[in-house]
């Protein structure tokens, strides 16, 4: 026995915000509209959700789709609906942040998109649909959370040296550190393995490589341990 639907659909979409750090500068991926509305306009990446596809897929797929982008960190922000978002019809997006590596992932412009390009934060063109509102909305959770998740060392190459982590998270919250007490705590966690390399910054002498050490994060977590910075 058939059911016919009795109530109209919206149209359901996933967006993307995608950050990445250049030196010390946190970016954000924008892509250029191929298509209306908004075509030429700068944009986060997304797209429509397919009817046989989880929203994490859809995003993956869209991130892969729009910017050439595969295996990075994603999480899933907030869902945005106001009425009249999207001026062809009534469309809900579950917005998601992703955080990139960027020397691993070169940004290019792929199927959607007329181009893509990384933007600094504080340098963000006017954005179609919403998108604006979206972009705010992550950043603001990546400011939060990566003081109590140690979710910032997925911007960071897998080896890195102290002043590379400072600069990430003066980065992101946009502010001056003290060297001195920045240092101090990260190595109290004891989750930053020192490696028996360095790497040579400017006439300075060589700074230590560290990686961070994501199975005794885990490991700490679940006995209960707060990484608070």
């Amino acid at each position: 026995m058939s059911h016919t639907y009795q109530y109209p659909r919206a149209a359901l979409t996933v967006d993307c915000v995608v950050f990445g750090l250049d030196e010390s500068e946190l970016k954000v991926l924008l892509i250029a509209r191929a298509l209306e509305p908004f075509k030429g306009k700068w944009a986060l990446a997304g797209g429509f959700v397919r009817v046989n596809e989880t929203l994490d897929e859809a995003a993956r797929r869209e991130l892969a789709e729009e910017a050439g982008l595969a295996n990075v960190f994603l999480e899933q922000l907030y869902t945005f609906g106001t009425v009249d978002r999207d001026p062809r019809e009534r469309v809900v997006s579950v917005a998601y942040y992703a955080l990139v590596k960027r020397a691993a992932h070169e940004a290019k412009a792929d199927t959607d998109a007329a181009d893509a390009r990384w933007f600094p934060i504080s340098k963000v063109p006017k954005l179609a649909f919403d998108h604006a509102d979206i972009f705010a909305a992550a950043l603001a959770r990546l400011k939060g959370k990566v003081r109590y998740q140690p979710i910032g060392f997925e911007l960071l190459p897998p080896k890195f040296t102290l002043s590379q982590l400072q600069h990430l998270y003066e980065a992101v919250l946009e502010t001056q550190l003290d060297k001195r007490n920045f240092r101090k705590k990260v190595l109290s966690f004891g989750l930053l393995l020192p490696l028996k390399e360095a790497r040579m910054m400017g006439r300075h002498r060589p700074a230590q490589l560290f990686r961070f050490d994501a199975d005794k994060y885990e490991k700490l977590k679940r006995r209960g341990f707060n990484f608070e910075l």
